[in-house]
């Protein structure tokens, strides 16, 4: 399928800036606080507090069914097995049912490039070009131009459902989403006051983060964590789980229904014509890099709760015995943010994922790229994994919770600092702990809200509405 053209060059970098509303920077940063600060008269801090369901709001399951079409048939039953399992889950596999929500709640009309589904779990540790260990919001598959408070009230009611998974109180449940907003505000207001270049080349690595960790027992068992996963590699880790001889050759290891060759995968010609369009993707430089690596073998690798469904393959290159390169591929559907925040500029969805990447992200992958396939489907590419740390919230008690929830708030901080205007965001969200509050509200009422979806699901399971596999828990 030939791919739609897109704007190019003046026109698309026209139409891209056209998507954030309310950047003024060529003003002094006083001006621009003080734009922020007048925004209090039109949309007050206090009117994000709570969360009522309106009268005509969509079925919560029929959303979910929605958020189904495109995807691979025969794997929808395992993904609606991970949604059912808890509140936890089904708020990771409902994106597009939070994106209906958040487009009905109050804005300042200030945008930034949103995360779109920045839950706690999507905030990973990985490693840089260089070989540092940052933190950032990891996985990016909504990502659009959008009201940065979307990002805010998604990360926040994702940790009161994950409090309320672990056990944790309903007072801790909102200490912690109060702690995440008050650093996001103080970061916030950090950031608005630092040099264009400085913000740009800022980001949260280990030697920033091991301080602010107060507990000498968990700040051991962080650093242990970093030092493992710095010490593994590709090659002595994961490519002998991954990877088995055959024929002669190193193929992917079918781990069905998680890894598995389907019919169309093992059309390598196919898979080799979205390869190359994959390389023509990458700077020059990289190109080169790439052309070390020689194609092997492609397979289906589920992952997640949300991306469940979608076409999302793992490809083994080797550039000679025990040198191997595992990248993965992942569909880039539209964003569930589109039909609320405007359809995106580019005309690969990959191309949308890569671009919010780089604008979020302090430091991408650098085999980072897009493509798309004979079937029309888009996709972007990046490492399988190069020092990915991914926090076990589902163990986190009260101080893990709170120390992850100044992480996160850091984290989204920066990345909403980078694409939008942090003056003005800090001038709205002001020294006092308004907006603080009233997320911390939002987010207890919405989890609630979660819960009365989940059980809605559970019940169109248990009817036989809907079909779902549930996986045994280890």
């Amino acid at each position: 399928m030939k791919e739609e053209p897109s704007k190019s060059g003046k026109g698309l970098e026209q139409a891209y800036a056209a998507q954030f509303e309310g950047l003024t920077p060529h003003r002094s940063r006083a001006e621009r606080y003080a734009m922020g600060k007048r925004l209090r008269e039109t949309c007050p801090r206090n009117a994000h507090a709570g969360w009522k369901a309106p009268a005509d709001r969509p079925d919560p399951v029929r959303l979910v069914l929605e958020a189904n079409q495109g995807r691979i048939p025969e794997l929808l039953p395992l993904r609606h097995g991970r949604m059912v399992r808890s509140p936890f889950t089904f708020y990771r596999g409902a994106a597009l049912n939070m994106a209906v929500d958040l487009a009905a709640t109050p804005a300042t009309g200030i945008r930034v490039q949103c995360g779109g589904d920045a839950h706690l779990v999507n905030f990973r540790g990985f490693s840089t070009p260089e070989r540092r260990v940052i933190l950032a919001l990891n996985d990016l598959d909504e990502t659009l131009p959008a009201p940065w408070e979307w990002d805010v009230k998604r990360l926040g009611a994702s940790f009161v459902i994950a409090c309320r998974d672990n056990g944790l109180s309903a007072s801790t449940a909102t200490e912690v989403v109060l702690t995440c907003a008050r650093t996001y505000r103080e970061r916030m207001a950090e950031f608005s006051a630092m040099k264009v270049l400085d913000l740009w080349y800022y980001a949260i690595d280990t030697e920033m983060l091991f301080p602010t960790i107060k507990d000498p027992k968990i700040r051991r068992r962080a650093l242990q964590r970093v030092q493992k996963e710095r010490g593994r590699s590709v090659a002595e880790d994961l490519f002998p789980k991954l990877v088995q001889e055959k024929d002669g050759r190193p193929v992917i290891k079918d781990q069905a229904p998680l890894i598995y060759h389907p019919p169309y995968v093992k059309n390598l010609p196919k898979i080799k014509e979205v390869y190359a369009g994959y390389r023509d993707s990458l700077a020059p430089a990289h190109r080169v890099l790439l052309e070390r690596y020689e194609f092997k073998d492609a397979a289906i690798k589920v992952v997640g709760v949300g991306s469940v469904g979608t076409a999302c393959l793992v490809t083994l290159l080797m550039a000679g015995d025990g040198d191997p390169l595992v990248l993965q591929v992942k569909e880039a559907r539209a964003s569930v943010l589109e039909a609320y925040a405007g359809k995106s500029v580019f005309a690969n969805h990959g191309q949308r994922v890569v671009n919010g990447l780089r604008l979020m992200q302090p430091a991408s992958d650098i085999f980072l790229g897009w493509t798309h396939g004979a079937s029309g489907r888009h996709y972007y590419v990046r490492q399988l994994r190069d020092v990915k740390i991914i926090f076990a919230v589902e163990t986190y008690r009260k101080a893990e919770m709170t120390l992850f929830a100044q992480m996160c708030g850091w984290s989204l901080a920066l990345s909403h600092a980078r694409s939008g205007d942090p003056a003005v965001i800090s001038g709205y969200l002001g020294k006092s702990d308004a907006f603080d509050k009233a997320l911390a509200a939002f987010s207890v009422a919405y989890a609630d809200q979660t819960e009365k979806d989940h059980a809605a699901l559970k019940r169109a399971v248990r009817d036989g509405k809907i079909k779902a596999f549930v996986e045994e828990t280890k």
